[in-house]
This record gives structure tokens, C-alpha cells and sequence, in this order.
């Protein structure tokens, strides 16, 4: 048994050494500094909570010395920023957690200093996107049980097995989450694409209503969205959509709660039509809507 526990323990040392040397310090807030893994040559993925301002941004490199960084883009619903720097750091194997079960070990590591750090874990749960609040759109998490010390958000979470399977976030207050590559790829790629991730504009206020039982009978769901406003010249106005309208899907996505309306409303339906299923006077009814883009705010 002490064989076993010491060539764990060597084997752990050496992944923090040799992940470590992608993972940096980023300065972009006023007190303690945050941290930051290489995604690729000269680009940095970190969290967007501790990017506090656009300019004057600085990253610490394992080797003592720092530079400058600039801001390709940051996505607040997905809690990452993109950050481009000078930077000739080995890029670390991105994995999707696709084997990844509730109970294995993985290690977080961060830089908010000079030195990397690590902490110790298991994976505590697995959960889809739909389990954050509002506002917030990760397809799905991993929730883990490593203490995240001040300065560990945009550090790496890895596996056993070194592969570095997404960024760590205290995003929520009370909970250690990590936003996994699957959802980095998708948004590092678009900002570095575009600067900015697009977001689907329905323009309507609605809230959570339930279903009479003879209309839950025909929809197939016993709860749907109330359409309480309709904002002029908006996408809903020109597809048709009134007040008093009960949303039941999305292009087949349920509709049960404001949030799920949000999370609905991705990029990648900008500008295409869309078959939004509803409820009008006790019938059911589907109605082709062509989605705008959310203005930047």
C-alpha cells in the first residue's frame, strides 16, 4: 500500500509540473489576480468573471515574467473570456469529459501567484445547463469537490489521466463547477471567429403557466410560457405571436420556464425561421418565426 499511495502521489506532482507550465496568472482586476490555460498558441481561455476590464490586462508566465495581454472577446452567459497573448507555452491536451463518471479524481490547478497551485478532488456530479440559473448557457457541468482557493477561477480541471477537461469557475457562490471543453470549444471558436457570441432575440415577455387539463391532454405537457408582452416590430410581433399566446416548444424544446426560453435562443438560430408550437384559444396551434440578434448591451 505505501508503493501504491507514493507513485500516486509522484504521478500527481508530475501532472500538476507538466500541465502547469500552460496554466498563467491573469491580471485583470483589482485585487487578487485569477488564472488562465492556454487554448492555443498566443491565445488564453480564463474566466469572464474575473476579466474586469478591457484594457491594461496582464499575464504572469510560469517562468516569473509577465506580459501584455489583450481582450479577443468574453461570453458572460458561459462565464469565459478569451484573452490573446505572447505567450510560448506547451498546449495542453483539451479533452471532451465525455468518460468522465461521478467519483473519479481530478486536480484543479491554478496560478494566482508566481507558483502553481493544486487541489485534490472527485467528480461529485455531472448536471445539464438547465440547473443554473437564469441567463447562464452550458450545456452541461461537472461539479466537483476540490476547494477552490482565491485565484483558481480559469484554472484547469484535470483528469487522471492529464487531460485537461475544462475550466474551473466560482461563478456560484457555494459550488466548485467547471465550464467543460465541449461548451469552450464552442465559444472560444466563435469569439475568436467574431469577437462576440450572438444571441437569439424573440422579443416577448412570458411567464410559467400551467395548463388547463384538456389542453395539457392535447400539448402533451402540463405547463407552458404565458405571453404577457409583445415588444413592437420584434421578431414575435412579425411571426405572429400575441398576448395571451402560451409557448409550448421551441423546435421541439419544451417550454416550461422563462429560462428555458433563453437557453432556447442560441446564436446559431439568427436569422432562420423557426417552429414555435403554442396555444391559442384552447387549440393548439405551430407558427414559423424568424429569430433575431439580441443587441449588445
Amino acid at each position: 500500500m505505501p508503493d501504491v499511495l507514493q507513485n500516486l502521489s509522484e504521478e500527481m506532482a508530475g501532472l500538476t509540473e507538466q500541465i502547469g507550465a500552460s496554466v498563467v496568472r491573469v491580471e485583470a482586476r483589482r485585487r487578487l489576480p485569477a488564472s488562465g490555460v492556454l487554448w492555443e498558441k498566443g491565445v488564453i481561455v480564463t474566466s469572464n468573471h474575473v476579466v474586469e476590464r478591457d484594457e491594461d490586462i496582464h499575464v504572469g508566465l510560469p517562468n516569473g515574467s509577465t506580459v501584455s495581454a489583450t481582450l479577443i472577446g468574453r461570453d458572460p452567459s458561459s462565464d469565459v473570456a478569451v484573452l490573446r497573448a505572447e505567450a510560448d507555452l506547451p498546449v495542453p491536451h483539451w479533452a471532451e469529459p465525455e468518460t468522465i463518471r461521478v467519483g473519479h479524481l481530478v486536480l484543479a490547478l491554478g496560478r494566482p501567484s508566481e507558483r502553481i497551485m493544486a487541489t485534490l478532488g472527485v467528480v461529485s456530479a455531472i448536471e445539464k445547463g438547465d440547473k443554473l440559473p437564469a441567463g447562464m448557457q452550458i450545456d452541461h457541468f461537472l461539479q466537483t469537490d476540490v476547494v477552490m482557493y482565491p485565484g483558481f477561477s480559469g484554472g484547469a480541471l484535470l483528469s487522471a489521466g492529464g487531460r485537461v477537461l475544462g475550466i474551473n469557475t466560482s461563478a456560484m457562490r457555494g459550488i466548485s463547477l467547471t465550464i467543460p471543453t465541449s461548451t469552450l470549444r464552442r465559444v472560444v471558436e466563435t469569439l475568436l471567429a467574431h469577437g462576440k457570441i450572438r444571441r437569439g432575440y424573440l422579443g416577448v415577455g412570458a411567464q410559467a403557466a400551467k395548463l388547463s387539463s384538456s389542453v395539457a391532454q392535447k400539448a402533451g405537457q402540463d405547463h407552458g410560457l404565458l405571453v404577457v408582452s409583445v415588444e413592437s416590430e420584434s421578431p414575435a410581433e412579425q411571426g405572429g405571436l400575441f398576448m395571451g399566446d402560451v409557448l409550448l416548444t421551441f423546435e421541439d424544446t419544451p417550454l416550461r420556464s422563462p429560462e428555458d426560453l433563453i437557453r432556447a435562443l442560441r446564436g446559431d438560430y439568427v436569422g432562420k425561421a423557426a417552429a414555435l408550437k403554442i396555444v391559442r384559444g384552447g387549440e393548439v396551434h405551430t407558427l414559423s418565426v424568424t429569430i433575431g440578434e439580441r443587441p449588445a448591451r
